[in-house]
């Protein structure tokens, strides 16, 4: 552990958390988004792996990476859809309904893959998007190559979140989302469109927890497999709940949960005696953790999961 010590090291360190939290982070933003409109987002692995394949094929087929950041985008879009229709206007549980969704993306995905890329799937490097370090910036002792020496999405990612922020607390568009998911029937009564803003928000949530799953085939693996979400919209889904439903809570709590990824990472290379599963287990402790609420009760949106029906006012 004394690498730690080492600025070079811990530097790195850090870089290395930040990258990791990215998906998570994307995730979250998009199931805040949706749950403060009052649908729960259980999909939010589905939604991941969809923009993950979608991020794939769009690359293979136009062999640029931001195709395949617009294509992975549509995918999480659909995805979206699915879920804004059945629990939205059909009024299925939308825990059911995320569920159901993300068992269907795992199938399709898996089916498709094999289907538009063969049998190199998982050996097929993908076009994608390499760090470049800004100027004078990345210099900076400790935080400058951490934060000043990241690709593309790192920043979409801080700008999304930055956007939603705003969106929530500095617009009137804000604040009718977050009516609704408090108390529809007074939004209703206000003339906002409970329907009208929750499909909005599910389907830009698909879209952007899409992009969580373009930054682990373009930024990270360069390739596409099965899987490859492996439950981080599942612990998304505890950084929403720990982050108390803000963007930037949400943000915390991902790199909190990216610190201790890359701390098991760590622990796993200074302790080789030790079985990987047993540090593999860390970050998910955090979100188990988080999800019975020892560091607090979270207090949801009012409307979360309730079904709206205008005639039933």
């Amino acid at each position: 552990m004394e690498s730690f010590f080492n600025l070079n090291l811990l530097s790195d360190f850090l870089s290395t958390s930040l990258r990791l939290s990215v998906p998570l982070a994307f995730a979250a933003l998009a199931g805040v988004l949706s749950e403060r409109s009052g649908v729960f987002n259980i999909a939010l692995e589905g939604k991941l792996l969809a923009g993950a394949f979608g991020a794939a094929v769009g690359a293979f087929m136009f062999n640029d990476p931001f195709a395949g950041i617009a294509v992975g985008m549509l995918f999480g879009a659909l995805a979206g859809t699915c879920l804004a229709v059945l629990g939205v206007t059909f009024g299925v549980n939308q825990i059911v309904a995320g569920i159901a969704i993300n068992i269907f993306v795992l199938g399709i995905t898996a089916f498709l893959s094999r289907v538009v890329f063969g049998a190199q799937a998982n050996t097929l490097r993908l076009p994608g998007f390499l760090r470049f370090e800004m100027p004078y910036l990345s210099e900076i002792p400790l935080i400058g190559p951490a934060i000043f020496s990241q690709d593309l999405l790192v920043y979409v990612m801080i700008v999304c979140v930055v956007l939603v922020h705003l969106f929530f607390y500095r617009t009137r568009w804000g604040l009718q989302v977050r009516a609704v998911g408090e108390n529809p029937s007074a939004a209703d009564s206000a003339g906002v469109s409970v329907a009208g803003v929750r499909y909005g928000c599910v389907i830009a949530a698909g879209a952007i927890a899409a992009l969580g799953g373009c930054y682990l085939v373009l930024s990270q693996v360069f390739l596409f497999s099965e899987h490859m979400s492996a439950g981080k919209g599942f612990i998304a889904l505890a950084a929403v709940i720990l982050g108390r439903w803000t963007p930037v809570g949400a943000l915390l709590a991902c790199l909190l949960f990216g610190f201790f990824d890359a701390l098991q990472l760590r622990l796993q290379f200074n302790y080789q005696e030790v079985p990987h599963e047993f540090f593999q287990m860390l970050p998910y402790l955090i979100s188990i953790l988080a999800l019975v609420g020892l560091v607090g009760k979270p207090t949801p949106p009012a409307a979360i999961g309730k079904f709206y029906r205008r005639e039933a006012r």
